[in-house]
């Protein structure tokens, strides 16, 4: 068989056991077998020794005898009845059902099952971050825009920047696990009549079915007026969902990647770990990079569903069935992959704060700037005039630093010689002391940020307290 590298490299054995030929053909197993429990609930005349013998042979999964099967009728379902009935020694599963009825709800609950798992990873991802944005909570640094120092700000508040990020798209992530809907049994056109012909046209006894069957795959909400396929809108919306969720933790790899080249940070390098073949020095913020990877296959896998979004014709056909095949498991292994290893980032990284405070006594200074020209305006200074002779020597000092002739900031010093700014040195120092632990409403932000992960993780105390697995 050929290899799956999102599956056998990055993914979690759940998430593969879910995906995997021999998963799903138990899963179709055990759907017939529900499916055949509530027909005989309801009065099809199906013997209880005729459901515990497929339910006996319902493991028994030969992939080779059901691809022989497949290459003779050229039809994937009828090959794994077959398959299943001559297992059992019955005919009895498949009863008013189409393959649809069939492939539809086992593929949702494929689908639902992976939501699940990428929910309780998001929950665990989240109480990471908020230990660590709590841990780093008062660690100032140069907040950055445009990737050029800016304004102060604290370690901490760059991680709760990017979880509050990932909190908002958790909750649309969670109403659509909440609310996902099942196509149930709805015939060939959606119309039930297959059904309803086994029941002597019984409404009431169908739509009791139905619950039963969507009691079985554990459901939240169901489809009523749906057709042959539900809508690939809603294929859309699952992979919109993984693609946004991971949007954050991609955009904090990013920024972790740009401060490992500073030594400002790592993701961490593990016992061992060789960073560069030719290099020994190098630690490669390679992880941060997979993260960044796994979200542009995401996006990749966006524009299928796009495409299938729309492109129904009438109630239902299978254009849609091999860019699924493909964009379904595919969507979920990266999204797996992308929160096992960014679980295992927040887990390991570090930062540098001897560098950190290098990097402050470099461009403090000038991230105070707004600062020196309040004062000087406080003192009497023309607010224009102040201005123009910061940013005179500010640029100055920055040229004069870049280009080596300069190896420490001195802006206070040429603020303080300079006639039109009213301030002394020892003034300018007391604004520049107070200025540079003065990180607005960082912290208040982080704290704000770890209570709301708190009460999430209240919610899910399990999930919260899930930790990844080993990933290369």
């Amino acid at each position: 068989m050929i290899p799956n590298v999102l599956a056998d490299r990055y993914a979690s054995s759940a998430l593969k056991e879910i995906w995997s030929a021999e998963g799903r053909i138990v899963l179709e197993r055990e759907f017939w077998i529900a499916v055949m429990k509530a027909q005989r609930e309801l009065g099809l005349p199906i013997a209880e020794e005729v459901i515990a013998d497929y339910e006996q042979v319902r493991d028994q999964v030969n992939l080779e005898s059901i691809d022989a099967r497949e290459r003779i009728s050229r039809h994937d379902v009828k090959a794994r009845i077959e398959e299943f009935n001559e297992l059992a020694g019955h005919e009895e599963i498949h009863k008013g059902m189409t393959s649809r009825d069939l492939t539809e709800n086992v593929e949702q609950l494929q689908v639902f099952s992976s939501l699940r798992i990428i929910h309780r990873k998001a929950v665990a991802t989240l109480a990471a971050l908020a230990r660590r944005a709590s841990d780093w909570r008062d660690v100032v640094m140069a907040g950055r825009t445009h990737n050029v120092a800016a304004q102060p700000t604290t370690f901490g508040k760059r991680l709760a920047m990017f979880g509050e990020e990932l909190i908002d798209s958790f909750v649309r992530f969670e109403h659509l696990l909440e609310n996902y809907p099942v196509r149930g049994l709805k015939g060939a056109v959606g119309t039930q009549m297959d059904q309803l012909s086994l029941f002597e046209g019984d409404p009431a006894r169908i739509h009791e079915l139905e619950g039963k069957v969507a009691a079985h795959l554990g459901l939240p909400n169901d489809w009523v007026c749906v057709g042959q396929v539900y809508p690939r809108s809603l294929d859309l919306r699952v992979v919109s969902a993984l693609t946004e969720l991971a949007s954050a933790p991609s955009s904090m790899c990013s920024t972790l990647r740009l401060m490992a080249g500073h030594e400002l940070a790592s993701e961490g390098f593990a016992k061992g770990q060789t960073g560069s073949s030719a290099m020994p020095h190098k630690m490669n913020a390679r992880s941060c990079e997979r993260v960044n990877g796994f979200h542009i296959i995401l996006k990749g896998y966006l524009a299928m569903g796009a495409g299938l979004s729309g492109q129904q014709w009438n109630e239902g056909d299978v254009s849609c069935s091999v860019v699924r095949r493909v964009m379904l498991p595919d969507a979920f292994f990266a999204a797996d992959g992308l929160f096992e290893t960014f679980l295992t980032i927040l887990g390991q990284m570090q930062i540098f704060e001897g560098t950190i405070a290098r990097e402050n006594e470099r461009y403090m200074p000038f991230l105070l700037s707004t600062s020196f020209l309040m004062g000087a305006v406080k003192e009497g200074a023309g607010r224009e005039t102040a201005h123009e002779a910061i940013k005179e020597h500010a640029l100055a000092v920055a040229r004069e630093l870049r280009d080596g002739t300069l190896t420490q900031n001195d802006l206070l010093d040429r603020l303080a010689a300079d006639e039109r700014i009213p301030l002394s040195r020892d003034n300018l120092q007391a604004v520049f002391e107070s200025g540079q632990t003065n990180t607005g409403a960082a912290r208040s932000q982080v704290d704000a940020f770890a209570e709301a992960v708190a009460e999430l993780s209240e919610r899910h105390p399990d999930a919260a307290a899930y930790s990844p697995g080993d990933i290369l």
